[in-house]
């Protein structure tokens, strides 16, 4: 580490004031800031590429990009938490005017009434969707979200145990333990067939549909956890609340999802938006921020900033979350996602992956050796059992111009997590099983 001084158009300090910095920490150069890290692992030799011109990496990028089995030039099938549906045209113009493209937290109500006021229509749709009191504006995503309610229910309930149902995603749970870890949170895996809360067990955590795509039920599990003084978190597929019982129905006290469904493109796995709602009696332990209509002093309408729980705004021991990011963007998206199709709209799209996955999943079971291992009502996924190792069959059937699903197999043995949502044409759902039996005869 060179402790001469650094000149950057992005860094304003000078040489005196690196020199008042390092003064004040009782320190004489940069250099001994650095003196706990090995000598040969200061610099090290990262055997970076040459540069490149503008044009060369431009052309260069297009190379990898080309490498990507990109839907559109493939039927797809995988899902697994992020997942391809019909965005309208709507959406990307309303989302693309210059008003929202900048759109970030309003801290000057003032001067962001059209941003609070679509931020407004979110929360009120989420409260609609999910059948909850109160929604707030959105998180990261829904991982964190859920990680974002088990807090919660532990703050509500001053308990330190979170119970989380076996069919919860794997990488949700991995979430909730980075969440969890350093407040002292114990995490126990429960089993869905036998659930039991332990002793000051705060939430049971309980994914509908689950991670194999399978509808949980919602009253069996509302009544284990409230009859043991814990809260009910559920995380949902906002799609599949077209057709099913919302969690409010059967009296969840915190609702977690992934809006990315709601007209965000699948992207690489990002940005997305996270979906928060909860009873009204527990909104001042919600996280994030949630914006309140009101009138101002003429009488005409107003949006402003209602409850922003965060440490930038109140002391940081009495804060709920340290979330910081907007995501204001993804979540106009979703309102005019929800808002162009109606309740109706949302139904249709709901039922139409419902009957196409049911569709393909009675085409795979009629294979020989192939199966649909798991018991129950399934929403647009379920669990293949495939005669070869799904990264195998996948690897067959990419060659065929078909985008399997995922790799499930430390769950289900040679377990493949198959998705079809409204996109999947009659033709797709037919060549993938034509394409399995084919893999399965020459296995």
């Amino acid at each position: 580490m060179d402790s001469a001084p650094f000149v950057s158009p992005y860094t304003p300090n000078t040489e005196a004031d690196r020199r008042r910095m390092l003064d004040a920490i009782g320190v004489k150069s940069a250099d001994e800031l650095f003196h706990d890290i090995p000598a040969e692992h200061r610099d090290p030799d990262l055997n970076l590429p040459a540069p490149k011109s503008e044009m060369e990496l431009t052309a260069y990028a297009r190379v990898f990009a080309g490498m990507n089995a990109i839907p559109g030039d493939y039927a797809c099938f995988l899902g697994a938490g992020s997942y391809r549906h019909h965005i309208p045209a709507i959406v990307r113009q309303i989302a693309g005017r210059s008003e929202y493209m900048t759109s970030y937290t309003p801290y000057q109500p003032e001067v962001s009434q059209g941003t609070l006021q679509t931020e407004y229509e979110f929360q009120t749709l989420c409260s609609q969707l999910t059948g909850m009191e109160v929604a707030n504006a959105g998180m990261y995503d829904g991982s964190t979200s859920l990680a974002e309610g088990a807090l919660m229910a532990a703050r509500v309930t001053r308990r330190d145990r979170i119970a989380v149902l076996d069919t919860v995603s794997p990488r949700f749970v991995e979430v909730l333990h980075t969440y969890t870890r350093s407040q002292g949170i114990a995490v126990d895996i429960v089993s869905r067939e036998d659930p039991k809360l332990a002793e000051g067990t705060a939430a049971l955590l309980v994914q509908s549909p689950n991670f194999f795509g399978y509808m949980e039920d919602g009253d069996r599990y509302s009544d284990l956890a409230h009859s043991n003084g814990a809260l009910l978190v559920v995380y949902v597929d906002p799609m599949s609340l077209g057709m099913f019982r919302p969690p409010g129905d059967y009296d969840a006290d915190i609702v977690a999802a992934e809006g990315q469904a709601l007209g965000v493109p699948p992207t690489f796995g990002g940005p997305y938006v996270g979906i928060f709602a909860c009873k009204e009696k527990y909104i001042r332990q919600m996280p994030g921020r949630i914006v309140g209509k009101t009138v101002d002093t003429r009488g005409r309408t107003a949006y402003v900033l209602t409850l922003q729980t965060r440490e930038q705004h109140i002391r940081r021991e009495r804060a709920t979350s340290n979330i910081c990011t907007s995501v204001a963007l993804i979540a106009l998206m979703a309102t005019v996602y929800m808002a162009a199709h109606g309740k109706r709209g949302m139904r249709h799209i709901a039922e139409s992956c419902y009957h196409k996955s049911h569709y393909a999943a009675s085409l795979i079971e009629k294979l020989p050796r192939y199966s649909v291992p798991l018991d129950g009502t399934f929403f647009q996924e379920f669990v293949v059992e495939c005669p070869l190792p799904p990264a195998e069959v996948n690897e067959r059937l990419l060659e065929r111009g078909i985008i399997g699903g995922l790799d499930v197999s430390e769950q289900h043995r040679n377990g493949m997590l198959i998705c079809v949502t409204e996109v999947n044409s009659r033709e797709e759902i037919e060549g993938l099983a034509n394409a399995l039996g084919e893999i399965g005869a020459s296995a």
